[in-house]
């Protein structure tokens, strides 16, 4: 599917104001409008750490679940989004602290891949979503469209 059809100059204003979740959310219903972009979510579970990768085509705008907990996130590509300090582009690799409560939102100029880490007990992916957000049913794994015919890589390994 294509990237959300939303001007990156347009985008980057609708970004500029929008540290709270609730406005994060009020772009999210708006984007929800719009075709949406298969971002291949993949799921690695392994020595009590999970590791949760989504990979952002250049041109996308996009909104992130609201976090119920600290995590690690590290970014390959280029992206402006919403971050714990204010609105940042980020280019190469970084990698960010990010504190529970937080819902992002940010407009990828290139490929971009995020991963989201943190420390969990659990192992089956769909525990680890409800653990991570309140917000699970909202996630690309969960919703009608997206099935797992597109997301055959979610997957736990205890190992």
């Amino acid at each position: 599917m294509e990237p959300t059809p939303i001007p990156i100059d347009d985008a980057n204003s609708l970004l500029a104001g929008m540290p709270t979740p609730e406005s994060v959310h009020r772009l999210e219903d708006a984007l929800l409008q719009l075709p949406q972009v298969d971002l291949q979510t993949q799921m690695l579970v392994h020595g009590g750490m999970s590791a949760r990768t989504i990979f952002i085509p250049g041109g996308t705008v996009l909104t992130g679940a609201l976090t119920n907990l600290d995590n690690v996130c590290v970014v390959v590509g280029d992206i402006t989004v919403t971050t714990d300090a204010g609105l940042r582009r980020l280019t190469g690799v970084n990698v960010l602290p990010a504190l529970a409560g937080a819902k992002r939102a940010g407009i990828a100029h290139d490929d971009t891949w995020w991963i989201t880490l943190h420390r969990t007990d659990l192992t089956d992916p769909q525990a680890i979503e409800d653990e991570m957000t309140g917000e699970a049913d909202r996630l690309q794994t969960r919703t009608l469209a997206l099935t797992a015919e597109h997301h055959p890589a979610i997957k736990g390994d205890a190992a």
